[in-house]
């Protein structure tokens, strides 16, 4: 049976609960629709586990590489990180910039491949929108996240590794100025904003899958 990993922040997260990685351990976001949908599937071929940490910045997610990564094998990994780093240091002085940001996350993919040599790795893009936690600092939010978003497609490049774009589907999506619909407070999606990241990831898996 193969493994399916699911990484990154309070956005794969999605309130999943530790002790059960059966069922509520998907948590209640684009992970848990994911496994949902190839479950239905191809049962019996592939597992999905997901170790996505609220809070997270590249630097955690790196420090969680062996118990969280490694010690999991997958067999492929979809990661989305980025947008802690920025709020961490707007509101907190406590995040990572866009250099070190790119460094860490190169330590990381050169660590997981030299453990995990045929591991399929997907990078997610990080995005923001307009709402409650970012409007005060919206075009400070808007120009850092964008800059994480790059460096993301930079390592996907780099790596050869499969890149989903989601910046561009929220603009889209929240031009007429409705971000409500789609995020809770401008860093997490509401349910719906959720299935707009599961069906751009899903894209992807199945060619894998």
């Amino acid at each position: 049976m193969k493994t399916f990993l699911f990484q990154g922040d309070s956005i794969t997260d999605a309130n999943r609960d530790d002790e059960n990685q059966v069922n509520s351990g998907l948590g209640c976001g684009y992970a848990f629709f994911l496994a949902s949908e190839f479950e239905k599937k191809c049962k019996d071929k592939i597992r999905f586990i997901n170790r996505g940490k609220s809070g997270d910045r590249i630097t955690d997610v790196y420090a969680r590489i062996k118990e969280d990564i490694i010690n999991l094998k997958p067999d492929y990994m979809s990661i989305l990180i980025g947008v802690n780093d920025v709020s961490h240091e707007l509101t907190m002085n406590c995040g990572v910039t866009p250099k070190k940001f790119k460094m860490i996350y190169e330590m990381l993919i050169d660590e997981i491949k030299e453990s995990l040599p045929k591991i399929k790795i997907i990078i997610l893009e990080p995005f923001i929108m307009k709402g409650s936690c970012t409007k005060d600092l919206w075009n400070e939010f808007n120009s850092e996240v964008r800059k994480m978003a790059e460096v993301s497609k930079q390592i996907a490049d780099k790596y050869g590794f499969d890149f989903v774009p989601l910046q561009s589907r929220f603009d889209e999506l929240t031009g007429d100025g409705n971000t409500g619909y789609w995020t809770a407070d401008g860093i997490h999606p509401t349910v719906e904003g959720h299935q707009i990241i599961k069906e751009e990831l899903q894209k992807v898996i199945e060619k894998y899958i």
